[in-house]
């Protein structure tokens, strides 16, 4: 990976202005509910947006870190459905807090600002279906280079991501070799192969390069049982290192505390299950 040019510590995506503390794009779709949403102050840390140059565009990035030069070990945080919104660039503070550099990319920036609809039609159809599987993994990788440039040991580098992040936390632990260790919450495993997303997890399950642990829900309408066990099969055929974890009574999202999915005994079981995950494999 070459070293991309950054383009500024204070830019921020389009049409939005930068806050310390809460993303500057919140939507709607991803406005907190009051009573379990966890705010995760920026204090005492070093926090904020940066673009660096990706083809035609600027990829807009949320990140934190602790004060102070580093090394720091680094985490790519990988985006639901509804992009870089605050409950994601709180995880990344929450990462930050543990001693990581850590870094939430949007990702549909080619696509445009997916936090200008609530409607999960709309964001299927305009964001999703056009997310270019290599595009999005290329763009990891510039994320990757550009944390090499702000204090950031790559010898000790993990990727996380929920939902639609969970699938690529899969694919980028089969794409790249630097990975020490990967955390996919909730991720689809299977599905139509397209010429935007021709594998899913399963195909690689054989290949990956890092131990993936995966986090799902065994109440999940979405990724039924069926298919987290087809991936375990697959997983145990290739006699890899990685595991899933099924929390029996958690729904979809139940990470999301800004969301009615939220379960707060799964989603802490989950994180110290990631942290630990993270520190078994050499990144912390």
């Amino acid at each position: 990976m070459t070293a991309p040019q950054s383009i500024s510590s204070a830019a921020t995506p389009p049409s939005v202005s930068a806050h310390a503390d809460r993303h500057p794009g919140e939507a709607a779709a991803v406005s907190p509910a009051a009573e379990t949403t966890i705010r995760t102050p920026s204090a005492g840390l070093v926090a904020g947006w940066s673009g660096i140059h990706a083809g035609d565009v600027t990829l807009p990035l949320y990140y934190a870190r602790p004060p102070g030069p580093g090394p720091f070990p680094v985490v790519l945080v990988v985006q639901e459905i509804f992009g870089v919104h605050e409950h994601i660039a709180d995880v990344v503070r929450r990462l930050a807090l543990l001693g990581y550099l850590a870094i939430a990319p949007e990702l549909y920036v080619r696509q445009g600002d997916p936090r200008t609809t609530v409607d999960l039609t709309v964001l299927r159809r305009d964001f999703v279906s056009k997310a270019d599987d290599a595009v999005v993994l290329a763009d990891l990788d510039r994320a990757v280079s550009w944390a090499a440039t702000q204090g950031g040991d790559l010898a000790r580098l993990a990727i996380t991501g929920f939902c639609w992040g969970g699938r690529i936390t899969w694919l980028y632990a089969a794409h790249e070799a630097s990975v020490k260790a990967a955390v996919a919450w909730y991720g689809r495993l299977d599905g139509e192969r397209t010429p935007h997303t021709p594998q899913h997890p399963i195909d690689v399950a054989g290949r990956l390069l890092a131990p993936v642990l995966g986090l799902y829900g065994g109440q999940d309408q979405g990724i039924p049982l069926t298919q987290v066990e087809a991936m375990r099969a697959a997983l145990a055929a290739a006699n890899s290192p990685s595991r899933i974890e099924v929390f029996p009574d958690a729904p979809h999202a139940f990470y999301a505390d800004y969301r009615p999915s939220y379960r707060a005994d799964a989603a802490a079981a989950g994180w110290k299950q990631l942290v630990s995950w993270f520190a078994q494999h050499g990144v912390a």
